[in-house]
């Protein structure tokens, strides 16, 4: 007999507390293994939190809408009906939380008295060789696709199966059974499989500003606040550069109908630059310059309730332009409604910050911890320029800034960079699509 806690996780590397959003399981509800009990507000998403035990929710020690530090304690489960109440005395017992919080190893089950229950770490979900892993999206979308998840190779943490893992097994098997199974690689008129309809969150609350009054920072904010402190010991510098854009305009005019997006434009021909410069795509660390494989980029998204996020194209120099696009405008709405995974947002290797939709010229970007390199994108506006032959012209023009650290990069690696990306944008924004 034994009573677990479950405890607030760590979702993300810079998470140190998290906001209960709901709790999907109320006191007294079974509860299966690998069963979504609550959802968690990190400083990046929304989660779903999964417990590894099997038993009864007894008791609720963080209610929606709280706050708790990460490895404390929000709930108790009971392996048994009998110890629900035993957990609610535990819970009522400031001496009993107290020793239970206290206690850094778990408790034989065997050794257990009936005043302290055995307890695990980690909400049970160290991994364990030979049990399924997957995500409760992947479970919903492997139900639907008819998909058996003891077939799959899981991506994420610990070999943990994502939705992408089912998407991608579903794709290959409507190709012809005598064909060898390829390599994904969407054609732009192809149907990408619909997911599920994602989980509505908890709207979360909009404080009216009052003149006078203090209006606390949200779990997003308080993230951006961290990020943008840890900045501060960067030496960067930064580069402005003109491009004249009526190329890549009049392609997006031409595409735009198929699903393309500017936002998938500007980062496939950001990624397309920076095959040529690995050093932009690089990042600092104590031991040294770190090279990434991949190319990877993030695109600063404002939250409608607050805060910033960044979700990643990954490997955006390799992937054709029209799935480029269905993938971001998946990762937008997902951002938005705080659905996405970790890997979705933390593993970008450059960054893209575009203000110009709000009209703005120019600007600066702050620099992200754990990167070389951010790119500002102003307004592509009508300018009276000078052609080679003499005469006055008017031409689309933006202006970029870019932010680098100045540890690993120079002014000439940088300028070096603006340069392609400008002949890129201005002499061949065809090759984007292809």
């Amino acid at each position: 007999m034994s009573i677990h806690e479950v405890f607030m996780p760590a979702l993300s590397s810079t998470m140190t507390e998290g906001k209960i959003v709901s709790w999907v399981k109320s006191p007294g509800d079974k509860v299966e293994k690998g069963e979504t009990v609550v959802v968690v507000e990190s400083d990046k998403a929304d989660m779903d939190v999964e417990t590894f035990y099997e038993g009864f929710l007894a008791h609720i020690i963080v209610e929606a809408g709280e706050t708790a530090p990460v490895g404390s304690a929000i709930a108790f489960i009971a392996e048994t009906e009998a110890e629900i109440e035993q957990a609610k005395s535990l819970a009522n017992s400031s001496g009993a939380a107290a020793t239970i919080t206290s206690s850094p190893e778990p408790i034989a089950a065997g050794t257990a008295s009936a005043t302290t229950p055995a307890l695990a770490s980690q909400n049970g979900s160290n991994h364990k060789e030979g049990r399924l892993v997957a995500s409760p999206r992947a479970r919903k979308l492997a139900k639907e696709l008819k998909v058996d998840l003891t077939t799959l190779q899981g991506s994420g943490p610990h070999g943990r199966i994502v939705a992408e893992d089912v998407e991608a097994l579903s794709n290959q098997g409507k190709q012809p059974a005598s064909a060898p199974v390829a390599p994904a690689a969407p054609v732009a008129t192809s149907a990408p499989v619909a997911p599920p309809a994602p989980r509505t969150p908890a709207p979360t609350p909009v404080v009216a500003a009052v003149p006078g009054q203090i209006v606390p920072l949200t779990t997003f904010q308080n993230a951006v606040v961290r990020n943008m402190v840890a900045t501060i010991s960067v030496p960067v510098f930064r580069v402005g550069y003109t491009i004249t854009t009526d190329g890549l305009d009049k392609l997006y005019k031409q595409i735009k109908s198929k699903g393309v997006t500017m936002t998938a434009l500007l980062a496939k021909a950001v990624a397309v630059t920076l095959q040529k410069h690995p050093l932009l795509n690089a990042s600092y660390s104590d031991q040294g310059i770190v090279y990434h494989s991949d190319i990877n980029i993030s695109v600063a998204v404002a939250m409608d309730d607050g805060g910033l996020i960044t979700p990643v194209l990954q490997n955006a120099d390799a992937v054709d332009i029209y799935s480029l696009s269905r993938t971001w405008k998946s990762l937008v709405e997902r951002a938005r409604a705080k659905q996405l995974q970790p890997q979705e947002y933390n593993s970008g290797t450059f960054t893209l910050s575009n203000l110009g939709m709000f009209g703005v010229d120019k600007f600066d970007a702050i620099l992200p911890p754990g990167q070389g390199s951010i790119l500002a994108i102003g307004a592509s506006r009508p300018q009276v320029v000078a052609t080679p032959d003499g005469l006055f012209a008017v031409r689309q023009q933006m202006q970029v800034n870019i932010t680098s650290d100045h540890r690993i990069i120079y002014g000439a690696h940088a300028a070096a960079f603006l340069q392609d990306l400008a002949k890129l944008i201005e002499t061949n924004p065809q090759s984007l699509t292809m």
